[in-house]
């Protein structure tokens, strides 16, 4: 059994940056990290071609700046490379190959009881930490959904977290489930490879340049999101003119403030839409069924396939190791509270990351966190 002051869940940015919060108030903290790295995502689970989508402003990490020659919006391994500067700079030791099994909090002896298998050694150990800070990720499993007929596919099916480059999919037909940044991004990298690409857009998105979204995000300081939403579409519309008939429909409401209340991003367009627009990506409506290579769509379109590409999101698992987290969390792993609330639970447990508002976020999250802890332990050693 091991007594901490403070357990970070997780060594992506969020706990990253919630270590050298802590580091920089002098709040002595563990770190426990399910895979072999840090950051595990950004380095095993991006594809190739993937760029940070906000300006490099929008996405530090607490305490330090990117180097003075990094580009507006930064490449995976350059962002990599950032993380690990970061970690050596605030001499952050992850724990790896750390898994949490159970975590609950003891309302006699104040402190969360935190069992972890250490898979190096082939250990349990008990935790009783003061405070506990989930920073396990949004994106720590992935969401792929069930059609009807999927298991009688014969083709390669993956998540986009297993996509690389569409290098190995010239001139075969491929599907890409989703419309997200994600999806839209493999998409014109499969077509650009020369793959016959298909594109699922099941709900309405938003579709922006990376311009107006620094534009929207810059204005955000001084004027009302719903003013800024208002300008930002008008731009937009300039910009693409009307995608509906080209299959892509707009949401009510705007990019900002639909941002804000369900953490869906606007689509940051990096050449799909010529491409949709020219008719080299096919938009198909909803899957419906699924025959062998034949799928078939809302509409009634059916196509042959060789492959599909699911970009179809991931979801949080912290609730299936956290007990006593309803103050925090809901039953999907995500924040109760609104933001800018959202990161504080009862009980000295926190969330870090989890609030789909990127990495700007996660900046604020732990420096919330890191100050909320210093607070509570100058309250108690006071009454102590």
């Amino acid at each position: 059994m091991e007594e901490v002051v403070v357990l970070i869940v997780g060594a992506g940015p969020a706990g990253l940056a919630t270590a050298a919060c802590l580091s920089q108030l002098s709040i002595p903290y563990v770190i426990v990290e399910r895979e072999s790295c840090s950051a595990s995502l950004w380095r095993n689970r991006a594809y190739d071609r993937l760029k940070l989508h906000l300006a490099k402003e929008f996405c530090e990490l607490p305490h330090m700046s990117y180097p003075l020659d990094a580009p507006t919006y930064i490449p995976k391994n350059q962002f990599v490379k950032y993380l690990d500067d970061y970690i050596e700079r605030f001499n952050i030791q992850p724990k790896y190959l750390t898994v949490v099994e159970s975590s609950t909090y003891d309302n006699d002896g104040k402190f969360w009881s935190v069992m972890v298998r250490d898979m190096t050694r082939c250990v349990v150990v008990n935790y009783m930490a003061k405070f506990l800070v989930v920073a396990s990720g949004e994106n720590s499993a992935v969401n792929i959904p069930m059609f009807r007929g999927q298991e009688t596919f014969p083709g390669v099916a993956i998540h986009s977290s297993s996509y690389k480059s569409g290098g190995s999919y010239s001139g075969r037909n491929v599907l890409v489930i989703g419309s997200g940044n994600s999806g839209m991004e493999i998409a014109y990298d499969l077509a650009t490879h020369g793959a016959n690409t298909s594109l699922v857009i099941r709900s309405p998105i938003h579709v922006m340049t990376k311009e107006l979204i620094w534009l929207g995000m810059t204005l955000a300081h001084h004027l009302p999101l719903n003013i800024v939403d208002h300008l930002l579409v008008m731009m937009a519309d300039f910009v693409f003119g009307n995608l509906s008939k080209h299959g892509i429909m707009r949401p009510k409401k705007g990019p900002l403030v639909l941002k804000l209340e369900t953490g869906r991003s606007a689509v940051i367009d990096v050449g799909t839409v010529g491409l949709i627009k020219k008719g080299t990506i096919k938009v198909q409506g909803r899957v419906t069924k699924i025959k062998g290579k034949t799928i078939e769509f809302q509409g009634g379109n059916e196509a042959s396939f060789d492959a599909i590409v699911f970009a179809t999101g991931y979801k949080s698992t912290a609730t299936m190791w956290l007990k006593n987290c309803e103050s925090m969390l809901n039953s999907d792993g995500l924040p109760n509270k609104k933001f800018p609330n959202h990161w504080k639970g009862e009980n000295g447990l926190y969330c870090a990351g989890l609030a789909r508002m990127g990495l700007a976020c996660i900046a604020m999250d732990a420096k919330n966190i890191a100050n909320d802890i210093k607070s509570n332990l100058d309250s108690m050693s006071m009454s102590g």
